[in-house]
């Protein structure tokens, strides 16, 4: 039946992008961040407690998702997929119906949607990559890019398509963010239910028509050879490389759960009118460029090399984050916010097409789904710090409407990718296992010499 339902691997990257369409629902979080934090609203939540809802989101997506790269290895990738899909609703339902308090939405909508998303995320990668040894960088860029255009489709819905369902929707007696929280997680359900129907391995031994696997060259294994996870975690590649994520992930992260609130102090303060407005367009931007920089940077990586347009993309974020309080906002730029907005999303976007790849490259294409898992706490980490660094100084500058209180946070993100950027430079492929086994044998005049010593 599951090979039936695969006569085309292109199936495969379509069930991969509906599923991400719905994961992406974390991503469209800043959206309801400007009713939840309003002092005299219905919430009245701080800064600080709408980032920790998000962030509680991203660190359980991060530590589920090592759980579901070997869960899926003993039950196989449609039923982790379909169950992550499910749990994602359940959470998002639970969120409408009782999450009228901090604690209820940081249980129902972070823990357990955070949950359900690392359960289904992890499954097209893996699936895509085995079905698509020969161009993983593509491959896996197209797999997630359905997590940024998601993200735009949940933003542009709750605010401003079809007039806003924030603006126009009362279901079940329940307020405007508890209704869509409800409507998104019948939606995400569906959607991820669908793309669990062709989320199947390959069979055993399966080569695309005409391909064959590259050899190992010099130190380059081309994920032909495979690490266990444990292995993986030996070598100091996996640090290296789980150190570079964290810092280009925070950038983003800190920006899509601020750009809502830091767009309109920015913005308001220079005097440009229609400022929601605008932070709104800055939203939808930087979701589909998130999209695109998936599939981009995935792309150009498998023609000029997965190291190099991982320096080249950090080394882009860390510019722009420098540039984005004097070199765009400060001056009251609207187009130059919208720009920026999108260009920081098109390389966060790239994070998550080149770094399974790398993963692949370097520990194995076999045992990606499996050891994948351990590199993404990175994005945990960074889930945390990104915007709780945002949301602490704008809590420290007592809901000031200075922009000046966002300067330190963008700094210090921009430091942290260009940090990012030189550790990566310094980063050097494992070597593949018959060189470290050369490595270990004792050299000719060696071995002569010990034997003369043991004469």
């Amino acid at each position: 039946m599951e090979n039936f339902l695969i006569r085309n691997r292109w199936l495969v990257v379509i069930g991969a992008i509906l599923i991400q369409l719905a994961l992406g629902a974390i991503y469209a979080w800043s959206v309801f961040t400007k009713l939840l934090t309003d002092a005299e609203g219905l919430y009245g939540f701080s800064a600080t407690q709408a980032a920790w809802v998000f962030s509680a989101g991203l660190a359980a997506f991060a530590v589920v998702m090592v759980l579901a790269g070997k869960w899926q290895t003993q039950a196989g990738p449609r039923l982790v997929s379909l169950s992550g899909g499910l749990l994602l609703g359940l959470g998002y339902i639970l969120g409408g119906f009782f999450g009228s308090t901090f604690w209820v939405q940081l249980c129902f909508i972070g823990v357990l949607g955070g949950a359900g998303i690392g359960l289904a995320y992890v499954v097209p990668i893996a699936v895509g990559v085995k079905w698509f040894p020969d161009k993983k960088g593509m491959i896996t860029g197209l797999a997630v890019a359905g997590f940024g255009f998601g993200a735009t489709i949940w933003v542009k819905l709750a605010g401003s398509w079809f007039g806003g369902l924030l603006n126009t929707t009362e279901v079940f007696g329940l307020p405007a963010v508890q209704s869509v929280f409800v409507i998104y997680g019948i939606a995400f359900a569906v959607l991820v239910s669908l793309g669990s129907l062709v989320m199947v391995n390959p069979p055993e031994g399966y080569m695309p028509k005409g391909w064959a696997p590259p050899e190992a060259v010099g130190h380059i294994t081309n994920g032909t050879d495979e690490y266990t996870s444990a292995r993986m975690l030996q070598t100091p590649q996996f640090y290296m490389l789980w150190l570079v994520f964290v810092f280009s992930a925070l950038a983003g992260l800190m920006v899509i759960y601020c750009i809502k609130l830091f767009g309109l102090d920015a913005l308001s303060y220079n005097g440009v009118v229609n400022a929601g407005a605008i932070t709104g367009t800055a939203m939808a931007w930087y979701a589909i460029f998130n999209g695109l920089g998936r599939i981009v940077w995935g792309t150009v990586s498998d023609r000029i090399g997965r190291k190099t347009a991982i320096v080249a993309m950090t080394a882009l974020q860390g510019a722009i984050m420098l540039a984005m309080y004097h070199g765009f906002i400060h001056v009251g730029m609207a187009t130059g916010f919208i720009v920026a907005a999108a260009v920081v999303g098109f390389n966060f976007g790239g994070n998550f097409a080149l770094f399974p790849a790398i993963t692949a490259d370097f520990f194995g294409n076999k045992r990606v789904g499996n050891n994948y898992g351990w590199m993404f706490t990175a994005y945990g980490i960074a889930g945390i710090a990104g915007p709780q660094l945002a949301g602490w100084f704008k809590d420290a500058a007592e809901n000031s409407s200075d922009p000046k209180v966002w300067m330190a946070p963008f700094i210090v993100a921009g430091v942290a990718c260009l940090a990012g950027s030189v550790i990566m430079l310094l980063t050097q492929p494992p070597k593949p296992e018959r060189v470290q086994k050369e490595a270990r044998k004792p050299s000719l005049a060696a071995e002569k010499m010990k034997q003369g010593f043991a004469a």
